[in-house]
This record gives C-alpha cells, sequence and structure tokens, in this order.
C-alpha cells in the first residue's frame, strides 16, 4: 500500500512540483519515497512507499524494469505474484529477480506479455502508473473492484494523476473550478460517483479500466479489462448447480486461498472484527489458517444502546483471537472532525467515517496491515434496502408500466401529493422496473436534497444508465447497481483515506475475483430466505461460530450523531458552517434549504443524512 503520483508535459517547476504531491500523500507511504523522471524530462512519476513486501531497497519505486524500458509507480499487492514470478521463470522471460516484491514481477509481466494480457493475470488491488519508454505512452490502471484510488485529469495543459485529488490541487497554478454538476449527486448519495470528482477536468479511473495517453499527452483513452456487469451477467447465466451445502463448502475454499493469499505480509497483520457476519466469517478463516493467535480489533460506543462490542469480544475469546478494544464518544468524534476533509480532499458525507479513522488509528498501533469483511453485503444480499426493493416492486409489478406511469403524474399534481409519504408513493408507481425503483429511492425519500445546490447537473452514473432487466432476478439487479457505485465510491474511499491516513493498509478477501465471480453465480435463494440474507455466508460462518451467538440485529459500523449534534460543542461547529449569510455569499448552496433542514433536526428532532453531507462540504469548502 503506497500512493503514487505524476504527470506528463508539467510546464512549471517539475521536481519542486512531484515534491508537493509526494508530500501531500505522505501518510500513504512513511517508509520511503523515489521520484523518476524521463530522459526528455516530460514524465514524471513520484511513489511514497509503506513497505508491506521486500523491506527492502530493492522493493523501492519507481522501479526500472530489468530492459530499462518500463518504469512503474504502483500502490497495492499483487497476492498471486509469486504464481506469476514461477511463470516468468519458468518461460525463461526472466533469468533471476533482484528482490522478493511483487511490484517487480509485475513490472517484468508487464514487459513480457504486455499490459492488458499481465494485468489479466493479476489478483489483488491496485492502481498503477506505467510508463513505455520506447513507446513515450503512459498507462494507468485501476483494480476490477476498485480498491485503490487513481486521480486523474487536466492542469494548466499538463496531464496529471495522484492516488488523491489534494495531491492534484496542491500543484503550482492549479485553478480547476468546482465541478458545480456533480453537487445533486453529492447531496443525494453523500459522495461523488466515479468518474467525477469534485472538480471540473478531474476524474476518477474508473474499476478494472486500463487509461492510455502517449506524446504529446493531450488527449487519452480509456478501455476496460474487466467488468463488474459482465462477471454478474455471466454468473447469472451460468448459476452453480450444486447444493447449498456445496455452495458453502465451494464458498469457504475460495475464501480459505484469499485469505491465506492476502495474509502474506513482511509485517504484522490483523483484522477488523465489528461482530457481524461479514468480518466474524474473515477473522474466523483467518484463524483456522494461522498457526498463533490472530490479532483482532474492534470499536464501540460508550452508550451501551450502541453499543456491539460486546459480542465481538464473545466472538473473539471462542475463536481465540488477541483482541483489542476501543470505545469512543462524541469527543473522540470531535477531535477527529476537523481532519475529516484533509483526509479526502473533496466532500465526503459516509459519518461511518469517523469510526473507521478510530479503529485504524488503534489497528495501526499494533499491525501495519489489517483484513476487513467489506463486500459480503453487497455480494451474498445482506442490505435491509433490497428486502424493501423487492417488496415494493412485488405489489407493483403486477400493473402495467402504460397504467402506472399516468397514474404517478396524477397523483403527483394532486393535493395528495403534499404530503411526503404520498409523493413518496406517486414516485415509485412511475418507474419501469426494480432497478429504477431502487435508483429512485434516495430521492423519493429524501425530496430536498437536490434542492441544497443552486446548479442542477444532469451527470450520467451507473445508477441512471442502469438498463431495467439487466438480470432477471430483483435483488441480484439492486446488488449489481451497487457494486457499480456505492460499493467502490463509498465504503471503499472511506476504508482507504481513513486507514490510509493512519498509514495502515487494508485488505478485502471477500472482494478476490474468484470469490465474486462465484458470488453472482449463485442463485438467489442461496443469497436470501424468509428475508434474512446471506445464507451461504452464515453457513460458512455457523462451522466456526455458534449461530445462536450471531442471531441479533445488525447495528452497521455506524455511530449516533444525531445524538452527538445534539451537544454544545459540535452543535455549535454544525451552525457556524450552515450560517444563511456565510452560505449565501459562497454562492453554491441554497441558504434557505439548508437552514430549514438543520430547523426541522433542531425543532423537531427530524435528521436527515444530509445534515452530514452538508457539514463535510462546508468544512471542504472553507478549507
Amino acid at each position: 500500500m503506497c500512493g503514487i503520483a505524476g504527470f506528463c508535459n508539467f510546464a512549471g517547476d517539475k521536481v519542486e512540483n512531484l515534491e508537493k504531491m509526494k508530500m501531500k500523500m505522505s501518510h500513504r507511504g512513511p517508509d520511503g519515497e523515489g521520484s523518476y523522471f524521463s530522459e526528455d524530462g516530460l514524465v514524471g512519476f513520484g511513489h511514497r512507499r509503506l513497505s508491506i513486501l521486500d523491506l527492502s531497497e530493492k522493493g523501492s519505486q519507481p522501479m526500472v524494469s530489468h530492459s530499462g524500458r518500463f518504469v512503474i509507480t504502483y500502490n497495492g499487492e499483487i497476492y498471486n505474484y509469486k504464481e506469476i514470478a514461477e511463470k516468468l521463470l519458468a518461460e525463461k522471460k526472466v533469468i533471476r529477480f533482484r528482490g522478493t516484491s511483487d511490484t517487480e514481477v509485475l513490472l517484468e509481466a508487464f514487459e513480457a506479455y504486455g499490459v492488458r494480457e499481465a494485468i489479466g493475470m493479476c489478483k489483488g488491488m491496485f492502481a498503477i502508473a506505467l510508463y513505455d519508454k520506447e513507446e513515450r505512452t503512459v498507462y494507468l490502471l485501476r483494480d476490477r473492484v476498485g480498491e485503490k484510488p487513481l486521480y486523474y485529469g487536466m492542469v494548466n495543459g499538463s496531464f496529471v494523476f495522484a492516488s488523491e485529488v489534494g495531491c492534484v490541487s496542491a500543484l503550482d497554478g492549479f485553478s480547476n473550478p468546482v465541478n458545480r454538476e456533480v453537487l445533486d449527486l453529492y447531496f443525494l448519495h453523500g459522495y461523488i460517483p466515479a468518474p467525477y470528482s469534485i472538480y471540473e477536468k478531474i476524474w476518477k479511473l474508473q474499476p478494472g479500466c486500463i487509461l492510455k495517453i502517449s506524446a504529446p499527452y493531450d488527449t487519452w483513452e480509456i478501455c476496460p479489462y474487466w467488468s463488474m456487469k459482465d462477471a454478474a451477467r455471466r454468473g447469472q447465466q451460468n448459476l452453480f448447480r450444486g447444493s447449498r451445502r456445496e455452495a458453502a463448502d465451494e464458498l469457504e475454499r475460495l475464501l480459505k486461498r484469499s485469505i491465506s493469499g492476502q495474509m502474506e505480509a513482511d509485517v504484522p497483520v490483523g483484522a477488523f472484527l465489528s461482530a457481524g457476519i461479514d468480518s466474524s466469517t474473515v477473522v474466523a478463516l483467518m484463524q483456522s489458517l494461522h498457526p498463533g493467535r490472530v490479532k483482532s480489533f474492534t470499536i464501540g460506543m460508550k452508550d451501551e444502546k450502541e453499543n456491539e462490542a460486546v459480542y465481538a469480544k464473545e466472538i473473539a475469546r471462542l475463536l481465540g483471537t488477541e483482541h483489542t478494544e476501543l470505545s469512543i464518544s462524541s469527543k473522540d468524534a470531535m477531535e477527529v472532525i476537523p481532519k475529516l476533509s484533509g483526509m479526502f480532499g473533496e466532500p465526503f458525507g459516509d459519518s461511518s467515517q469517523i469510526p473507521t479513522y478510530l479503529v485504524s488509528k488503534m489497528t495501526r498501533e499494533h499491525v501495519t496491515v489489517s483484513l476487513s469483511g467489506d463486500g459480503g453485503d453487497e455480494l451474498f444480499c445482506g442490505y435491509r434496502s433490497y428486502q424493501s426493493v423487492d417488496r415494493i416492486w412485488g405489489k407493483m409489478k403486477g400493473i402495467p408500466y402504460g397504467i402506472r406511469k399516468p397514474v404517478s403524474r396524477l397523483l403527483l399534481k394532486s393535493p395528495l401529493s403534499k404530503r411526503e409519504v404520498y409523493e413518496i408513493k406517486s414516485n415509485y408507481l412511475g418507474v419501469r422496473g426494480p432497478a429504477g425503483l431502487y435508483g429512485l429511492m434516495p430521492k423519493a425519500e429524501q425530496p430536498l436534497a437536490e434542492k441544497i445546490s443552486f446548479y442542477h447537473g444532469t451527470c450520467p452514473y451507473p445508477h441512471s444508465e442502469y438498463e431495467e432487466g439487466f438480470l432477471k432476478e430483483t435483488n441480484h439487479n439492486v446488488m449489481l447497481m451497487d457494486m457499480l457505485m456505492y460499493h467502490p465510491d463509498d465504503i471503499l474511499v472511506k476504508v482507504d483515506r481513513m486507514a490510509m491516513a493512519n498509514s495502515l493498509e487494508t485488505r478485502v478477501p471477500m472482494l478476490d475475483q474468484d470469490v465474486v465471480e462465484f458470488a453472482w453465480s449463485l442463485p438467489i435463494e442461496y443469497k436470501i430466505q424468509d428475508g434474512t440474507g446471506k445464507q451461504v455466508l452464515r453457513d460458512v460462518l455457523y462451522r466456526y461460530v455458534p449461530k445462536e451467538m450471531m442471531d441479533r440485529p445488525k447495528k452497521g459500523f455506524s455511530i449516533p450523531l444525531w445524538k452527538w449534534m445534539e451537544e454544545k460543542a459540535l452543535r455549535s461547529w454544525a451552525e457556524g458552517l450552515m450560517d444563511p449569510c456565510m452560505v449565501k455569499e459562497q454562492g453554491f448552496l441554497d441558504p434557505e434549504v439548508v437552514w430549514k433542514i438543520w430547523e426541522d433536526f433542531k425543532e423537531k428532532k427530524v435528521w436527515r443524512p444530509q445534515i452530514w453531507y452538508i457539514l463535510m462540504f462546508q468544512q471542504w469548502l472553507c478549507g
């Protein structure tokens, strides 16, 4: 896990500006740094290193291939690098390796097999910049699911890229305006979905894609090498034919293989344990593979009603892990909040960023790498919202769209629509299918969200472009929508930024390519029955943890923000950022809508997630 940055055709002081970019992401790589400039001076690569494999200088970057043709700066881990190394040696593509890093193997694979074939061999998480000196071409590559971030774009006529958008905005003469067109999306979802960023002309490379740019470095092309949509369609067209027990056997085998590879490191490794199905499964399988005691980490709330740490401790005791726990309060949150905008570099409104930061900080005191259980909800039908879509669509689908749509329009114009509940139902009636219903739910349930910003853009994004009926089964359609946007642009962003702010590498075994593709091949009844999701994942977990220990309502990795916001310090901070005069002067948000949202909370105890979204935007805007 590291940080990468660079540029092509940069007009200013190249050395000084590359140093600025590297310094801005020093938290991503406290163990070392390096730079590379091409002979013609047009290409500059920077790197910050968090040493995980091959702690010697032989693993340092940017790294030049044995032949001298290719240069790489790379963030991530290739878990199957040893198999690729054996292939390179067996085929005599390489005589010997200088060190034991996955970086060297990856670099030689690019030279031996070409960019597309080589990246297709790799299983891991990565954001890569590769320079082909001979062709004067730079390639940017991002992993299949979007674990590792990669921003790119134009600044003053120069092509730039970096692991974090803050590295880009640190460049001399950076003046890219705020991208007002994405503000509606941000205030609806709480994050800015790829390919957009908060700045004009700066984008996020989407998962599973390769960007290619050649001299004179003013235009580029992007093509996918792997697609989540294609994986989902292939899986559902070729369903697993075995029994549910056989499915659990195969899932356990694949997860063990994934976890075994992800436990490999030359530094201490541990795992987050939240007491949910996903993290408990990962920790249980880790412990079954580990000769000693796995180090597990949990964060809890000092308010016992919100605290799941007690369950995590029971699970840790049963599994025999070396367990560490931290309880947090509103005071802990207040200490973190001023740092948040700098950690993300753009507005980000998932409030579970706070406990994620705190558990990462605690974990880094003991280990350098931590495994997490992310991905289980999206791959195995764990969210309650999936059940809501299934239930609502089940009531609507019998009525032809040609009838529902006109009725929806009439109801929206009638006095009934003045009541929020009827406005929501009226909007639901007008959708074509379950995908449209799922995409509409945030808008329907939070009608003020699209009134916060003065500018209303029409940015296409996965929810709006998703074809109705792409997959036959309702739940699989909405799970896929989450894997295309919510998971990479919210969950994985949160985990990456909060962990890397503490120089902690996180790894996600459930996002292994084989696990993901197997999950898409499972029939829906292996995932959800009688309103309970993650059936086959539970089958695996119950082989290690008794079912009765896990049969309790899910609380999730969240904090009682609405309670904490009533405390004097946080309330004063919030009111300062929402001050109508300041908001009006800034010119981005409607001060009346912002203040109404805040007053509804103060006077009527109506908590909307947009409160936090606004605060995170304002904090970012105010610097």
